[in-house]
């Protein structure tokens, strides 16, 4: 009895060590590298998975196109049999292909990749994606051997894939730069489709009815004119394309078919093509609300100029300037647009885009890569018309400027000596944005500069600078070096006022210094005072309290003694 039941001990710690065994198989297989690379996970987002959706594009574009015109005009059926079956079957290696992508292709669970292949086979199996999926592969092709090889129809279930082609539209809609024409494509393309399958069905009708028995059917293929393939096909699609869009003069119908055919037709141009015409409309305003969100809306500027009676010439330079924009897109709200981005990735945008710009500029180079990181967001984009002032001598400084794209000229008070010419990667003004001790120029403009055609600026205001040193003192210290550093080069530095306004500033710093603690003692004190004024409430009301009882007291014995007088 006893090696029985030790035997019993054995197995059961046997089976425990063998099921945590394969519980932990997964787990080391996860993190053993070599597993990692042999088990080919697709991101549904990444590049990968997007190449293998536009692949699956042809194949579906080729079933939903191919077999109703197949069916439908049996001379292209039996002229090009080879290369249908060819490209039926080649079809149909991408679709299995297809399933067996789907599953590698993980999917978020909680906003992370699942990796694991046994999940992702469950999610994929437990989808009604996989049921579509199977369905369209169905081997109905043997039903050939029964109704003929010129009976495309038969691959019919082919159709059911159609979802991959709208998850490539919709990925290629997020992914190229130009969404609004890809849409416009789009439904061109729906348009072609719903017309082709529309023209199939016509030459399938006309064949039933007798080609030429009347007006309305397809004339007779026995005509020369209309023996040819091409253009049988042609005159279907023409046809067509007069009904759905209610346009032309058609030939009443005249067979019960034929009215039929028409009516359905009629629902399909007031439904679907009002549909796709409304898309159309939608797509149109939406590229119209785009460019109202990146560029100013001129409209109104002219009916505020017109309302005004602004003069000829500066109406001029307003159009001139709005035109300028237009044409080569340049952009004055961009912080506007980027506004829905989450913050740090609209740093990280603006950080592509304008850093190497910033970077040039001299006060503030070897400074924090997040100072300029936090300035960047700041900048502002303006646009310059030819012979417009930037800034003018004896002007507060209360903005730089970096210069993006176009000239800049530093002229006298004529306005039309020049001493200098600024270029592209330049900047000026950087000096008055920062309130440094003895500068002689007293945070003014010390020269003229004019633009000399369209000049790209970007503008950084005293202010926004300010709010962005608060937060790193250090590079606040190091700036002002920079700056007097400059200021010495230019002989518009005075070191002895300097000092005075350092001294006057230490100086006040100690007053502020001496009232701080002063406050303290005095908020100290009068905390003492509040505590004190406290405890003696607490006691008084205390005191109060007892007093009030004493009194309740005597007034209980009061009537008792008066009644034991009277006896």
């Amino acid at each position: 009895m006893n090696n029985l039941t030790q035997m019993m001990s054995h197995r059961v710690e046997r089976m425990k060590e063998e099921e945590i065994k394969a519980w932990s198989q997964p787990l080391e297989n996860a993190d053993n590298p070599s597993t990692k690379k042999r088990s080919f996970i697709l991101d549904p987002s990444g590049n990968w998975y997007y190449c293998w959706l536009n692949i699956m594009v042809f194949p579906v574009t080729y079933n939903w196109v191919i077999i109703i015109c197949r069916s439908c005009f049996p001379e292209l059926q039996s002229q090009y049999l080879a290369v249908w079956l060819s490209l039926d079957y080649l079809s149909d290696v991408l679709y299995v292909m297809d399933i067996i992508a789907n599953f590698h292709t993980g999917f978020l669970e909680e906003g992370i990749l699942v990796t694991d292949r046994h999940m992702i086979a469950r999610h994929y199996l437990f989808s009604s994606r996989f049921r579509w999926d199977l369905l369209s592969v169905l081997p109905t092709d043997f039903l050939y051997f029964k109704l003929g090889i010129h009976t495309p129809a038969v691959r019919i279930n082919r159709f059911l894939r159609f979802h991959r082609l709208f998850e490539s539209f919709d990925r290629t809609e997020t992914r190229i730069p130009y969404p609004n024409a890809f849409r416009i494509c789009k439904l061109v393309a729906y348009i072609f489709v719903v017309i082709h399958w529309n023209s199939c069905v016509y030459f399938a009708l006309s064949n039933f009815i007798g080609f030429g028995k009347d007006d309305w059917v397809h004339p007779n293929i026995s005509d020369p004119d209309f023996g040819r393939l091409g253009r049988q096909y042609l005159y279907s699609f023409y046809f067509s394309t007069l009904i759905l869009t209610t346009v032309g003069d058609i030939p009443p119908p005249v067979q019960q078919e034929e009215w039929l055919f028409m009516v359905v037709d009629f629902l399909i141009a007031v439904l679907v093509f009002a549909t796709i015409m409304g898309s159309m409309t939608s797509v149109v305003s939406n590229m119209n609300s785009a460019d109202e969100a990146f560029y100013p809306n001129y409209d109104n500027v002219k009916l505020y100029l017109k309302m005004y009676k602004v003069n000829s010439s500066v109406k001029k330079k307003v159009i001139a300037w709005h035109q300028h924009l237009q044409i080569y897109k340049k952009l004055t709200n961009e912080n506007q647009i980027l506004q829905n981005l989450p913050e740090k990735l609209r740093v990280e945008v603006a950080v592509s885009v304008h850093l190497p710009i910033l970077s040039k500029v001299q006060i503030f180079q070897n400074c924090e890569k997040s100072l300029l990181e936090e300035l960047v967001l700041k900048l502002k984009p303006q646009v310059y018309s030819p012979g417009e002032y930037v800034c003018k001598k004896g002007d507060i400084g209360r903005e730089m400027y970096i210069i993006k794209e176009g000239k800049l000229a530093v002229v006298a008070d004529d306005g039309v000596t020049q001493f200098a010419v600024l270029g592209a990667g330049n900047y000026f003004g950087e000096i008055s944005i920062l309130n440094i001790r003895g500068n002689t120029s007293g945070n003014r403009r010390t020269a003229n500069i004019k633009s000399i055609g369209y000049s790209d600026l970007f503008c950084l205001s005293k202010e926004d600078l300010r709010d962005a040193l608060t937060v790193y003192p250090d590079a606040k210290s190091i700036l002002e070096e920079k700056g007097r550093e400059i200021l010495l080069k230019m002989n518009k530095l005075d070191e002895k006022l300097a000092d005075e306004l350092a001294a006057k500033e230490q100086e006040l710093e100690m007053k502020v210094g001496r009232l701080e603690s002063n406050l303290d003692s005095l908020q100290t004190k009068l905390a003492r005072l509040l505590a004190e004024l406290e405890s003696s409430a607490v006691k008084m009301t205390q005191r109060i309290r007892q007093l009030e009882w004493e009194i309740s007291l005597w007034e209980e014995e009061a009537p008792g003694e008066t009644e034991a007088d009277g006896k």
